[in-house]
């Protein structure tokens, strides 16, 4: 028979973690622990203050992590995580720039282990520990307050240049009609957000939306009426949607939604709330401006073409069944 856990047994499984975290923080600027099966990740007090931030005032959440490496190290700590979450390196042990609350950023060095893995190999939890490299101090923050100054006019001329660049990115981006992202931009978008969902093992959820009548409102009043129709889809769905959320024109009088960290049911209660945004506006040539949606949740392990290829079978569900349909295909 199992022995039952008695309340000695749970005080002493407390005291522990609390030792655990305790010794990390005592060897380490700040600590880390990930709970991947929940998504929780607890950072100590002494992470907070190494990066300038009051102690627990960001999320507790992967995310919060991601946000602060420095965009130029983001994708090579991403490839030394994966290669040893996956066990494809034996250990994890890199260096890469944080950014500070103050703006400025701090070279640290990362190192963590898997404590614990579920039946199917996956991480259930690892820990961490951060050390600085080049510790702030006065010495070192007036030689950077001299460099700044020696090469202020530069940087002006660079910050210009940047913002011309910026701008020919979004352009490049950007669908000229309707102000949403192109599909070169959904296709980067999905496979960085489908490769973020594998990796963390977070939801990730895809609505295909066809717009029904477009081509009767183009043969009856003209293209321009048909593009105002467009328009007028893309700005309602907008203020649906999250600032996470990327709205594409797939081609045509087809969208796509990416929704980061959601799960089918909740992309069937945004395609919901759409499709009422939709029917409460004036309409377009006569016609009720509607759409049909097509809801797809990535599952585990699922290829991208395959993820995509689900939500489109499902709007082709909806069309068949009538317009303004939402409908849904399992893996």
């Amino acid at each position: 028979m199992a022995e039952i856990p008695t309340a000695a047994h749970v005080r002493l499984a407390d005291v522990n973690e609390n030792v655990l975290h305790s010794i990390l923080d005592i060897i380490s600027d700040g600590l880390w622990d990930w709970n991947a099966n929940t998504g929780y990740v607890y950072r100590s007090p002494g992470w907070y203050n190494m990066l300038g931030y009051g102690a627990h005032s960001l999320r507790n959440t992967v995310g919060t992590w991601e946000s602060v490496i420095h965009p130029d190290d983001l994708a090579m700590v991403m490839r030394h995580f994966d290669d040893y979450i996956h066990e494809r390196s034996s250990h994890y042990r890199v260096e890469y720039r944080c950014l500070c609350q103050d703006g400025t950023h701090l070279w640290i060095e990362d190192r963590a282990k898997v404590i614990a893995r579920n039946p199917d190999g996956s991480v259930a939890r690892m820990v961490g520990a951060h050390r600085v490299l080049h510790a702030r101090n006065p010495h070192i923050e007036a030689l950077e307050q001299r460099v700044a100054e020696r090469t202020r006019e530069l940087t002006e001329v660079n910050a210009a240049l940047r913002r011309q660049l910026e701008e020919n990115r979004r352009l490049a981006e950007t669908d000229n009609l309707t102000g949403a992202a192109n599909r070169h931009r959904l296709e980067y978008v999905l496979r960085h957000e489908c490769e973020r969902a594998l990796r963390f093992r977070e939801p990730l959820s895809l609505i295909a939306m066809d717009m029904d009548d477009l081509k009767r409102i183009n043969d009856m009043h003209g293209h321009s009426c048909g593009d105002l129709a467009l328009v007028t889809v893309t700005q309602a769905v907008r203020h649906c949607i999250r600032d996470v959320d990327t709205l594409a024109r797939w081609g045509g009088d087809e969208f796509m939604l990416v929704m980061p960290g959601a799960h089918e049911q909740d992309a069937l209660a945004l395609a919901a709330r759409i499709r009422d945004q939709l029917l409460a506006l004036p309409p377009v040539g006569g016609f009720t401006v509607a759409m049909s949606f097509g809801v797809a949740q990535m599952a585990a392990g699922e290829p991208q073409e395959h993820f995509l290829q689900r939500a489109d079978r499902a709007l082709y569900c909806s069309k068949s069944a009538g317009k303004n349909a939402i409908s849904s295909y399992q893996a």
